[in-house]
C-alpha cells in the first residue's frame, strides 16, 4: 500500500503579469483607476529596470523609447 505524502502539491502557476513599458524610473500605479482600481502607489524601478506593483501585479519595464498609454499608470519625473 502506498503512503500518503504530507507534502502539499505545488500551486498552479498564475497568469503572466501585465507588462507596461515606461520611460521614467519612477511610476505611480492605481490599477485601472476609479472605483475598480487600488490606492495609488509610487514605485521606483530597480537597477534591473523593472518593478512589480504589489496590488495588481502589473510589471513595469524601463523602455528607452515611448512608454505605453495604460490606464491607471502615471510616470513621475524627478526623484526624492
Amino acid at each position: 500500500m502506498a503512503r500518503k505524502s504530507d507534502t502539499p502539491a505545488p500551486a498552479a502557476p498564475g497568469p503572466e503579469p501585465e507588462v507596461v513599458r515606461v520611460h521614467a524610473h519612477r511610476v505611480a500605479c492605481d490599477g485601472v483607476g476609479g472605483a475598480l482600481g487600488h490606492p495609488r502607489v509610487y514605485l521606483d524601478l530597480g537597477v534591473d529596470g523593472t518593478v512589480d506593483c504589489p496590488y495588481c501585479d502589473r510589471r513595469f519595464v524601463l523602455d528607452g523609447g515611448h512608454g505605453d498609454d495604460a490606464p491607471g499608470v502615471y510616470e513621475v519625473s524627478g526623484g526624492h
